[in-house]
This record gives C-alpha cells, structure tokens and sequence, in this order.
C-alpha cells in the first residue's frame, strides 16, 4: 500500500500490507477513483521516499518549468505556497532561482535533505495541508503531485480556494499524472494504491471550475506523463475559463483499458519468460511505484536478478511487496546483465549514458 517507503530488510518487505484496486469512472464528470481505497491505510512520514531529483533529465525539466512560471508570474518578492512539497527540492530550487519566497508543507518532508542553506529561506511546515492552514496566504500556489493521492479531491481544492480568498491576484499550478495516457498506453504500472484519484485533462479542468477557478491552461509536459494546470480564483464577473470535451473518448478508453490489460500483462509476462528460457540475465532500473507494479502484477520474483536505482537514498533497502534489494547503478559492473528494463521511457537516454559509462551495453528496454 506504500510502494515508496523505504523498507530496511526483506522479510518486513515481503509482509508488506497490500490492498485492493477497483477503479470506477463517472461518466457524467470523468473522474476515476479507487473506491476501494482506504486512507488510513497510507503512511507519509520521513521514510516515504518519492524524489526524482538525482536525474538530470528530471531537473532540466523542473528548472524550465519554474523558468516557465516565473516569466508569468515575475515570483521575485513575491510568497510562494507548495503543498505537497515532499522533501522541499523544488521550492527551494523556485525559491533559489526566482528570488521569492517559500512555504512548504508536507508530512514527509525532512530538513537534512537539502543541501547547504538551502533551508534558511522557505519555511517548511512537516504536516498536512488542511483547514489549520487555510491562513497561510501566497502569491503563488503550487501542488505537485500530490491532488492523485487525497481522496476528497472537490473539498481538497475547494479548501485551496477559501485560502485564497479575495485577492484576486494569485495564480495557482497544480500538475498530476495524466490519466489519458495511462489509458490509451495501458500502462498500469501508473495504477496503484497511493494514487486514489486519477486525472484527464477534461476532468481536472471541471474540478477546479466547480471549487471555484478560473481554468487559464490545462495541458501535458513530461513526456506526455503529467498534466499542468494554471488557473486563478474565480469572481462574479469571470468569464468561463479552458474547458476540455474529453468525456466521450475517456469513456473508450475506460473500456479499452479494460479489456486489453488481460493481453498486455500477458504479453510482459511473456517476454521476461522469454528473456529467461534463453539464459538472459534482467535488471531493472528504477525502483520506485512503477517497478513495484510492475513486477507484483507479473509475479516476479527471481526472474529479475537486480533492481538498480539512481537515488543513493534507496541503496540497501528493499521494495515493498517483492523484497527485492535496491542496488545502486554500479552493482550492474559484477552483475553484467543482458537486458535492462527502464521503468520509465523519458531516461532511456540517461540510463543508457550510464550503462556506458559503466561499460556495459546490454539490451536496452523501456516498459511501454
């Protein structure tokens, strides 16, 4: 139920708590959410593990998107709120990069994280975001995924709106994963239990125009894996903002997804089947929720000789459900495997970069 806590031995990684998916869609908005979900059931705490920030490709893409606000925004002076900050890198790179100033708040953030002083100019509040903090008034807003993970997502964004109150001058960001892709791609491996609500373009636009926003843009970044939405406070006289007629074709690929994933996971399972009846040796890289669905949805075990991760802080730990090791890159020098599964598309170049450097040049595979 939490497949990105860091879990430090293999038998707590094995009894790992699992819980159920059953998604439903609203034909009438296009929501989708796991209504077998149970918040309690989640923890946040410091061992909650979710930071892409040790990739380059990563980092580019978040300087460019602060770039990208900030030429909107002109942040300079101004207050900048982050829910949902995680372990407080991209407020403090915002922070760092445009000159305003930062708030942050999340359960799982954790001060020794960041580099330098870099703390000495956002606050950072360990805690969730709620009613108590309605008080905390910004300039800017921003929430990176986080909206895919609380449950109540009307109240959620509605409880943002009376933050804001009358100043009709903030701005807000909030991305999420792109459901739409999920769908067409049927990339389960983006379906798990943290992840309680799940977004297309359409549906995100309608939430927060009934919580009271105005719908600027609504559009895709990443490689097509997240969405970005802007918006500002709605008024009496605001005109009705971006809206996105996607109902008619979510409703498709609800039932393509369906009906295909029978397919698709026998097909994955196939090839790793395949991979090892011809004595290849497989690695995985990257160990985070995607490699975590991946392998407990194909019930793999020792197929996979290693699962590598760039992230130095998940070295020695185990994943969640399948109690394998994460290893750090250069295990893969001893291991010299003949495929490697990326576990996301946008770092193959990256990864293979890196099996260079080691002196490898297996097979290279994206999960797709």
């Amino acid at each position: 139920m939490n497949s990105c806590l860091l879990v430090d031995d293999r038998q707590t990684a094995l009894d790992f708590p699992t819980g159920d998916l059953e998604l439903a869609f609203c034909a009438a908005c296009g929501f989708i959410q796991n209504r077998r979900f149970d918040p309690a059931a989640v923890t946040y705490s410091t061992d909650y593990e979710e930071t892409q920030g040790f990739s380059g490709h990563f980092r580019r893409f978040v300087d460019e998107l602060i770039d990208d606000q900030d030429s909107k925004h002109h942040l300079a002076g101004k207050t900048v709120l982050e829910i949902g900050c995680g372990k407080g890198e991209f407020l403090s790179r915002l922070v760092e990069r445009t000159g305003a100033r930062g708030v942050g708040i999340d359960p799982s953030f954790r001060p020794d994280r960041l580099a330098g002083g870099a703390t000495d100019r956002p606050t950072f509040i360990q805690d969730w975001y709620g009613p108590a903090h309605a008080d905390l008034a910004a300039d800017f807003v921003c929430c990176r995924h986080t909206l895919e993970h609380i449950p109540d997502v009307l109240d959620f964004v509605r409880l943002v709106r009376r933050g804001i109150g009358d100043r009709p001058g903030v701005r807000i960001l909030f991305e999420v994963p792109d459901t739409r892709r999920v769908l067409a791609e049927l990339a389960f491996w983006d379906i798990y239990y943290e992840h309680c609500s799940y977004f297309t373009a359409g549906s995100l636009a309608r939430l927060f125009a009934r919580a009271g926003f105005v719908v600027d843009d609504v559009r895709t970044a990443y490689g097509d894996q997240y969405l970005l939405l802007e918006a500002r406070p709605a008024d009496g006289s605001s005109r009705p903002g971006k809206s996105v007629d996607d109902l008619a074709e979510t409703a498709a690929l609800v039932e393509q997804f369906a009906s295909g994933l029978p397919r698709k996971l026998e097909a994955l399972r196939a090839e790793v089947d395949a991979w090892r009846g011809a004595g290849r040796t497989v690695a995985i890289w990257g160990s985070g929720s995607k490699a975590v669905a991946y392998l407990t949805s194909l019930g793999l075990a020792t197929e996979i000789a290693a699962v590598v991760d760039i992230n130095p802080h998940k070295a020695g730990k185990f994943m969640a459900g399948t109690g394998h090791r994460i290893e750090q890159p250069e295990h893969l020098r001893e291991l010299r495997p003949d495929v490697v599964v990326a576990m996301n598309p946008v770092y193959l170049a990256e990864i293979g970069q890196a099996l260079g450097e080691l002196g490898l040049a297996p097979e290279l595979r994206a999960l797709d």
